[in-house]
């Protein structure tokens, strides 16, 4: 071998490792992205005071943005410049980003429900009355104007989150090219039996994504979210209360600027290479570029001029071809059983990785539930009781306080407090007459602002359920690389990147975007205590039933998961089956060379196949 030669077959395989470790770059940088976008979940929903239903929509417009183009992308960007489209993609999705986090710029601070005031020049020594101070029994309050609601929530922005759902349908359009033409780029140009290697490098280094993006969710959950621009002594609540909004703008800045540098080597990649171990070959063609194998059967070629004709393939000619190849496709039993099996496992999947941060905080994290927020003395539609029924409280302000009797109430003014000290989070409530119902006169009748802490077993149970759930990770894991192999091995070459996109499409459409809306909706059920937008309309939910939630959240997750396990083992039925199949009709065709070679050719032994069914089945 020359030298020249041997150093264009070195070029050529940096270049291939060079675009794996970009490829496994940008899997880690979609992840961590994505995930944040899960973890800040519930911030957004407090910041723009908005159902868990609505947080659901916003939450499956990535999967939108994917609907729109992935199919296009995968067909047609197979016979273009795959490494400068997953570029242009990833751009895409860190203008996305940082559209997500615009919000935060355009409307004023924070100003979170309470009935104490937000005024930062508050004197330590003043005195506040709670329980005699008249607060919302007017009639304004009672019946709002319409008119007046409009406009106060045209002023306040409670529209913003329209932003964040155009940047989230950025994010999804951007993502799209980046797994049907990375794979099926890196399936083309390596050997067959690296493929795996690979495939497990990326999804390994992909998996690092989530665990990022959840550590850096949960660090600026616990910072206030108008950091900078606010005095901090005078917050009153702290990063356990359910009215507490992180600096989830922030994280989305970070994400945008990694996912902004993961694009920068695939513009320095050319658009094919030379297969994998084939570069010896010499000659001239380990200096040429060689068309893979997906780009040199994409379309078939009907005359014999070679390249000008190639050269020549119109968009029309491309597609033309679209829909003879989707019937290819789909007449392939084992892709569609993936197809459905995929779709399954998605629903469970997306449900459980978009409402488990607030299920985390609700069963393990947050304080109240109704065992310990609806006492005996409250009436359970009204929380008015005799202890308080003088104060004139509001039934729409949410300022939990805990007493020293360890229940939570709603508001000092439900909870009879007489007067308070101190300001910010050192304010303490006292002489509060509900909680003397439940003590002796001479016990402590005090509250401090927030919400009671959970029982001492419920951090033992917290680990346990982050244990189970990380071998359950482990375990689930481990079927992505195989599952990928039997995708791509059951299907025709110049079909991979239409069936990888295809597959994208269809489950993250029907597997991605109604989960959230569908789990967000049946989680609104479980509430106890709505809170209340600054113009009077109802907002995001303070508070829910833990049981309920446990219930409604663990028992969809659970019963997707086992309808995905039984769909699992049919096929894998059906792949042992054809691998059955296939193996015999290998078999009878050595049988009939090796008759028509004793026989000189004289033996009249025929196998008939039928090539429509030849279509369908690839290696598996």
């Amino acid at each position: 071998m020359s030298v020249e030669s041997k150093k264009t077959r070195q070029a050529c395989c940096s270049k291939l490792k060079l675009f794996l470790v970009s490829l496994a770059f940008v899997y880690f940088a979609k992840a961590f992205g994505g995930s944040y976008m899960k973890s800040s979940i519930t911030q957004i929903e407090r910041r723009f005071d908005i159902p868990s239903s609505l947080i659901g929509v916003i939450d499956g417009s990535f999967e939108m943005g994917n609907l729109l183009v992935i199919a296009f992308v995968s067909y047609f960007g197979a016979k273009l410049h795959r490494p400068r489209l997953i570029g242009i993609g990833c751009l895409v999705m860190a203008a996305g980003s940082f559209i997500v986090a615009l919000p935060h710029f355009l409307q004023g601070p924070y100003k979170y429900e309470t009935s104490m005031s937000h005024n930062t020049q508050v004197n330590s020594t003043e005195n506040i009355l709670p329980c005699l101070s008249n607060h919302s029994l007017s009639e304004k309050d009672e019946v709002p104007d319409v008119e007046a609601m409009k406009a106060c929530e045209k002023a306040v922005g409670s529209s913003m989150w329209i932003y964040v759902f155009l940047g989230n349908v950025l994010r999804g359009i951007g993502e799209t090219p980046i797994m049907p033409l990375g794979i099926s780029y890196l399936d083309d140009f390596s050997k067959h039996e690296n493929t795996p290697f690979y495939l497990a490098c990326i999804h390994t280094t992909g998996i690092l994504g989530p665990m990022f993006g959840f550590m850096l969710g949960s660090f600026l959950a616990k910072t206030y979210v108008d950091i900078g621009f606010v005095d901090l002594d005078s917050i009153t609540i702290n990063y356990k209360d359910s009215r507490w909004v992180g600096a989830w703008w922030l994280g989305f800045i970070l994400t945008g600027v990694v996912i902004l540098l993961s694009s920068i080597p695939f513009f320095f990649l050319p658009k094919s290479l030379p297969k994998q171990g084939e570069e010896e070959d010499g000659g001239n063609k380990s200096t040429e570029l060689a068309s893979g194998p997906e780009q040199e059967s994409f379309l078939p070629d009907e005359n014999e001029d070679g390249e000008d004709k190639e050269k020549a393939v119109t968009f029309k000619e491309m597609a033309k071809d679209f829909v003879p190849s989707l019937k290819r496709l789909f007449r392939n039993s084992i892709y569609s059983m993936m197809i459905l099996t995929h779709l399954v496992a998605v629903n469970g999947f997306i449900g459980l990785i978009t409402f488990k941060p607030k299920f985390m905080e609700q069963i393990y994290g947050q304080a109240a539930s109704k065992a310990i927020f609806l006492i005996v003395s409250y009436n359970y539609s009204t929380l008015l009781s005799p202890c308080n029924m003088g104060c004139s409280c509001s039934m729409k302000h949410w300022d939990p306080v805990c007493a020293y009797n360890g229940m939570t109430y709603a508001s000092p003014c439900l909870a009879g407090c007489q007067t308070a000290t101190g300001t910010g989070k050192a304010m303490v409530f006292h002489n509060c007459t509900c909680v003397g119902d439940f003590m002796t006169p001479a016990a402590n009748m005090s509250a401090v602002l927030g919400q009671c802490s959970r029982k001492s077993d419920c951090d033992y149970k917290f680990k346990i359920y982050m244990a189970l759930t990380v071998a359950g990770a482990f375990i689930s894991a481990c079927g992505a690389t195989p599952g990928y192999i039997v995708l791509l091995r059951s299907i025709q070459p110049d079909l991979k990147s239409l069936a990888l996109g295809m597959q994208t499409l269809i489950v993250r459409t029907l597997g991605g975007i109604p989960p959230p809306i569908y789990f967000g909706a049946l989680i609104d059920r479980t509430c106890l205590k709505w809170g209340t937008k600054q113009c009077g309309g109802r907002g995001a939910c303070r508070l829910y039933d833990s049981n309920a939630f446990r219930m409604t959240f663990v028992g969809l997750v659970t019963g997707l998961y086992f309808l995905a396990n039984v769909l699992w083992g049919i096929l894998y039925v059906k792949i042992i089956k054809r691998q059955k199949k296939l193996a015999l009709r290998n078999q009878a065709k050595d049988n009939a060379l090796e008759g028509n070679t004793q026989n000189n050719g004289r033996a009249n032994i025929s196998i008939s196949t039928n090539k429509e069914e030849e279509n369908k089945e690839s290696s598996i």
